[in-house]
Parts: structure tokens; sequence; C-alpha cells
């Protein structure tokens, strides 16, 4: 790490020692802008400006079960740069959440955002809370809560907060719903609403999509394709089930899903029918993904309560998409992958790999998408979303899937031509944090770093 970047590090990690996936992520953007530095040493001190947020409210939400009996969960938002344009990212309900999560989401989606080259700030937010479990009584209870006090720092113009991990449409409307009861007034506030109240086609899609989007451009620059590809996906979240139907429009074979329970391998492929009974399971029953292994007799593996997924990294594929949660694939599994001939690999979900494994996909030569690029689709749609609600319209599902492909093409084009620039041809990370830094530091320091 350059020794203004090494200083900048040791900084952060001396101010809020307890925050490690913070720390990470602010590691790997720094190794990155080594060569920037070195070429523009101006842009020091928005370096150090960047890894502070320019703000984190954090609030109680209590809320009463079916029961009767009072609960008390943590409420976060970190809007940690809006110099781009207003703080856009997602809600987080999920046991784990802190704020040393929340911050490094935040700093993820400011380069991002910055990627789409639509005008969002980056920002995250979120809560203790877990859904898994509750009636939906308590689900809306609990949202309406939340945004009681969320409203006030929120706006079209300021905030927009998205869904994210426990965070879907069910609880965007009922969140939705209690803004404008609170705020008097009907306004793109929050993205991945229904369509019947001002969301857009292909919003659930998007993220899924993007990353197979990035993942084929990623692919071709090496003369391959997902045609014919049997390909292994973590999660069986919104983002697993539409990167898999992607893949298999694509002509590749999805062989893997997971959830916090452990994973099935299906070998034979998940096709369209077995996909469909997968979104019926995760977003109508709420079930376990051991329950496909059931109906289709393949391989399940049980995972609770170890983190990884081992096994599901060691079965024989060409092209890995993890798209569950972060630090889900270690070192060790990475040589998993490499060690079965896997060629590629794409982040779906944010910072699912560690830097372990990231540093041997580098080291044998796969191709790695980091997922400040390649799961850029939903903040995309999200903006596109806002633009339709800005203009009061709609646009049809081929329009917004055309402009979808269109900016995850741009992505991986500046990227790749960012990272050859400085030279580093090649490497995803690094072409993407700086594409994405330069964007964000050329306004700030425009704004004189406020």
């Amino acid at each position: 790490m350059n020794e203004a970047m090494k200083e900048v590090y040791d900084s952060v990690q001396s101010r809020d020692p307890d925050q490690p996936e913070f720390h990470q992520a602010v590691e790997e953007v720094l190794e990155s802008l080594g060569p920037v530095i070195e070429k523009q040493p101006k842009y020091i001190p928005v370096v150090k400006a960047i890894v502070e947020p320019e703000r984190i409210i954090q609030f109680r939400v209590p809320w009463y079960d079916d029961n009767g009996d009072l609960h008390v969960n943590r409420g976060f938002r970190i809007q940690m740069n809006g110099a781009i344009g207003p703080y856009k990212g997602g809600l987080r309900f999920h046991p784990s959440v802190n704020q040393s999560i929340l911050k490094f989401l935040a700093f993820e989606q400011v380069f991002k955002n910055s990627l789409t080259g639509l005008p969002l700030g980056g920002g995250k937010g979120g809560s203790d809370f877990d859904p898994k479990g509750k009636s939906e009584a308590e689900v809306r209870r609990f949202c309406q809560s939340f945004m009681m006090e969320l409203w006030r720092h929120i706006g079209a113009d300021l905030d927009v907060p998205a869904g994210d991990i426990g965070v879907g449409g069910r609880e965007v409307g009922y969140m939705f719903g209690m803004y404008r009861k609170l705020a008097n007034e009907f306004t793109g506030v929050l993205t991945g609403k229904g369509m019947s109240y001002g969301g857009s086609l292909i919003r659930p899609e998007a993220t899924g999509y993007g990353t197979v989007y990035f993942a084929r451009e990623m692919l071709s620059t090496k003369d391959k394709s997902f045609h014919g590809a049997r390909v292994a996906i973590s999660g069986s979240g919104n983002v697993a089930q539409f990167a898999a139907e992607k893949v298999i429009d694509l002509g590749g074979k999805p062989v893997t899903l997971s959830d916090s329970s452990g994973f099935i391998y299906d070998s034979e492929g998940i096709d369209r029918q077995k996909l469909a009974y997968v979104m019926d399971l995760k977003n109508n029953r709420r079930g376990r993904i051991k329950e496909y292994a059931k109906e289709y007799g393949c391989e399940y593996t049980e995972t609770e309560p170890e983190p990884n997924l081992n096994g599901l990294w060691g079965v024989e594929v060409d092209i890995a998409l993890p798209c569950a949660t972060q630090n889900e694939m270690n070192g060790e599994e990475a040589k998993m992958l490499v060690d079965n001939g896997c060629v590629a690999v794409a982040e779906g979900a944010n910072m699912p790999c560690t830097p372990e494994a990231i540093e041997c996909f580098h080291q044998h030569g796969l191709l790695f998408a980091p997922g400040k690029a390649s799961n850029a689709g939903g903040v995309a749609t999200s903006g596109l979303e806002m633009s339709q609600n800005s203009l009061r319209l709609n646009w049809p599902r081929e329009e917004v899937d055309r402009r979808l492909e269109e900016i995850m093409v741009n992505i991986h084009r500046n990227s790749s031509e960012t990272a050859k620039k400085y030279g580093m041809e090649g490497n995803y990370v690094a072409g993407a944090n700086i594409a994405g830094f330069l964007k964000v530091a050329e306004s700030m320091e425009a704004q004189g770093l406020l």
C-alpha cells in the first residue's frame, strides 16, 4: 500500500478499532489508489475525507409482538457521501447489522453508485431486527416504527433508501406507506416499490441480471460465454434467483443454491421449472432450500452454524456467482474453484469474497469481478426508478432492461480501461475502485471537500 494511503488506513483503524468489515472495505480501495495518488497527490486530502461518513444516524425502534410484548431494536442510516447526488443505498434487516457492516456497505455504495454514471451518492442503513419467524403483523408494526424515525432524515432529493437483505417489496411497501402519512406527500423517496405505486419493471431482477451481464462482458474478453457453462450460485434470495434466470437465458446451467442452513447441488442443472419452484418456496412460502432437495432428489448439505459454504464451492463448475452475503467465500474455498477449473467469478453480493480469496483468483489468472462493479445493476435500476418517479411515468420492461444492460456494459468498459490506464490490465478490482473514486474525488474537490 502507498505510504500516504497506509497513513489514512492506520487512522481509520485507530479511530474505529472494532469495525473489521469497514476496515476490510477501506483497505481494498486504498490499495488500489496508490498509482492515482502517485500521479495526483492533490487527492490525498480527498481520501482522508472520503473514508469518514458525512453523517451517522442511530435510533431506537420499539415495536410490539403479537402477544403484546415490547421489543426494542436499533435502527441506523449511514449517509456516507453525497458529492455527486442524493444518498442512495439499501436498508438491511438482519441480526448481524451493526455500524461496521453498514459503514462498509455505505463505503462500497459510494463507488458503486459512481460507476453507474448516474447522479447518486452513497448510503446504507437498516436494523438488527430479524424478520424471519415473524408474523405479517409483526413485520408491519416494525417497519412502521422504523420509518417513524427514519422519515425525517430522508427525501427524494436528500436520501433514497431501497431494499437489501431482509427488506423486500413487502417491507418497502409498509415503510413507504408510513412515510407518505408522516410527510403528507407522495414522492419517490424509496425504490423497490410495487408497480401499483411507483415501482419500476426489472427492479427485482436488476441485481441478478446485472451481475450476469457484467460476467458475460468479462468472459467475452477471453472468447468465452455462458453457453453450456456450469454455474455455481450461492444464496437463494432475490439476487441468486434472477442471476440463475439470466444464466438460463444465456444458455448456462446453474447447479447450486443455498440459504443460511445449507446448500443444494443439482448435477442435472436448475431449469426454469425448478427455478419457479425455488421462487415460490422462498418468496411466497418462505421455506428452506433443503425442501428443493426433497422435491427433486438432489444433494443437500447442511452448513449451519458454519458461516462458510465449503462444499458448494468444491463442485466442478466453469463460473461462480457468490450472491449470499459478505465474506462467504474464503481463500481455501477459492482454491477449490481454481482446482476444479473455474474460469470466472462475479460477485452478486457485497464483498462476498475475502481478501485471501481475491488474491487466490488473481494469482491463478481467473476473471474476477468485484461487487461494486458487478452487482451495481440493482442501484442502477433504482436510479432508473427515481427518474421514472420524477417524470411521473413507467417505462416498458424492454426499455428498463435495455438501459440496465447498457449501464453494465459501460461499467465493464470503464473498469477495464481504467485498470489498463494505470498499469493493472485485467484487474477489475483496481479498475472499479479507481474509476469510481475519480468521479467522486473531482466532485468533492470542486465543492471544497464539504
